[in-house]
């Protein structure tokens, strides 16, 4: 039975997937950018919905930029629960904007991708994101660089922070984890790591009755005397310290 109900949901995810992509495609151009961005909410929470993943939110999204978001990284559905949270634009590694319809969806809610090895490209992400927070947009960046399973943070890399600095705008440290509903444990169903295939791992967590996606925002932290690498260190901290909370 919980490969049946698995099968089911894997194949409402994907109709709802192809909607978003055909939204994008023929809705998004009439679309102001505050009709967009809450479209893409929207979509985000009802997948959720659809795949039976609870969201909790705590503590107080940003409701407009610019905002720098520093979050851990556990799961391809850190963004889909982020973008249910609240809109915010994501920092993403380039391999995405190749994958077939998720890049596209990815693309439409504006992403900015990074060659994840290119200290070069790194700067050029930093300036793009430095232009977006100067419009007052919300950002969104894994500085952990790649996924964990979610038990212990991972070293925070600076170099994104650089934008806060220079715009200046503050940046607001977010906790995610993935919890088993019934015994409020971490759960491991969700984890995208290693050489495990992402298609593995949805089917994992289709599998996974109870889970719940608890995000947590933290207080924003001004760059007003801020060095980036002990910045960067001091947010690890303060996201490190909301997951300690249950």
């Amino acid at each position: 039975m919980k490969a049946l109900t698995a099968g089911w949901l894997l194949l409402r995810g994907v109709g709802h997937v192809a909607s978003g992509w055909w939204t994008i495609r023929t809705r998004f151009p009439q679309l102001t950018q505050a009709e967009r961005e809450a479209r893409v909410q929207r979509w985000a929470a009802r997948f959720l919905q659809i795949w039976r993943i609870e969201l909790d939110v705590r503590g107080q999204p940003p409701q407009a930029g610019p905002v720098l978001m520093v979050a851990n990284h556990i799961s391809w559905l850190d963004i889909l629960v982020l973008h249910a949270a609240g809109y915010c634009r994501f920092v993403s590694k380039s391999d995405v904007k190749r994958w077939p319809v998720i890049g596209p969806l990815a693309t439409g809610a504006g992403t900015l991708y990074i060659e994840r090895e290119s200290r070069r490209d790194a700067m050029r992400v930093v300036h793009h994101m430095r232009d977006a927070l100067r419009r007052g947009e919300v950002v969104a960046a894994f500085p952990e660089g790649t996924t964990s399973n979610g038990l212990q943070l991972l070293p925070f890399h600076a170099n994104l922070i650089q934008a806060a600095i220079s715009t200046p705008a503050p940046v607001q440290p977010v906790a995610l984890q993935f919890l088993d509903k019934a015994s409020g444990e971490i759960s491991l169903a969700p984890c995208y790591i290693g050489d495990e295939s992402l298609l593995a791992s949805v089917w994992r967590t289709l599998t996974t009755p109870g889970v719940q996606a608890v995000v947590s925002f933290g207080v924003p932290q001004a760059p007003e005397g801020r060095e980036r690498r002990e910045w960067s260190a001091g947010l690890r901290a303060a996201v490190d310290e909301l997951r300690a909370v249950r």
